[in-house]
Order: structure tokens, then C-alpha cells, then sequence
């Protein structure tokens, strides 16, 4: 009975989004708002996860630590140029590239905390 109901939940909204004038800028406008509701959630936790682990961050030594925040900072960096990046094939090669040289780096440095930690 539920799974009726939220099928037929879904087909309204849709129905909405197709045939309800502006319909379609709404629901950019909600999915807009739905997508800073995740960045912001996901800020969030990289906060909490900084502060409940400070200690261990500052123990891996600034060679280490500059490695981690440069692979995120390659993260952020290859996430928000993926739109344009993406046109070309030499652009999602370098995507690619990027995240995987940032994944590497988080594994080296994992693998650095796990055998001195």
C-alpha cells in the first residue's frame, strides 16, 4: 500500500513539473536547493571529522599533512572544473588524472598513519 502511494507521489510531482506553467524553473529552483543542502551537510561533516581527529592530523608531520590538503584541495579543484572539463576528451582525461592522483595520495597517506600511528 505504501509503495502505491509514493509511486503515485511521484507521478503528481511530475505531472507538475511537466504540465504546470514554470513547473520546470521550480524544479531547477528545488533541485538547487536540494544540491547546497548536501554541499552544506558535507561541509559539515569534513568539520566534525577535522575536529574529533586534530590530534591524529597534526601527528602525521607537516610533509604528510600538506599531502592530504593538497589532495583535497585537488579534489575541490577538479570537482568544480569537471563541467567545463568534461567538453573535451584531454579535459576528462585530466579529470581523471587529477582524482586519481588525489585518491593516490590519500592511500599514501592512510598507509603512512596506519604503520606510525
Amino acid at each position: 500500500m505504501s509503495t502505491a502511494r509514493n509511486v503515485a507521489i511521484i507521478l503528481v510531482l511530475a505531472a507538475a513539473v511537466a504540465f504546470v506553467p514554470g513547473g520546470g524553473t521550480t524544479a531547477g529552483l528545488i533541485g538547487a536547493v536540494l544540491s547546497t543542502l548536501i554541499m552544506v551537510s558535507l561541509v559539515f561533516f569534513a568539520y566534525r571529522f577535522y575536529r574529533e581527529h586534530r590530534v591524529e592530523l597534526d601527528g602525521l608531520g607537516d610533509r604528510w599533512r600538506g599531502l592530504l590538503y593538497g589532495a583535497i584541495g585537488v579534489v575541490v579543484l577538479a570537482l568544480a572544473a569537471r563541467p567545463r572539463l568534461s567538453d573535451s576528451s584531454g579535459g576528462t582525461l585530466l579529470v581523471v588524472a587529477l582524482l586519481g592522483g588525489a585518491a593516490y595520495a590519500f592511500y599514501a597517506v592512510w598507509r603512512h598513519y596506519r604503520e606510525y600511528a
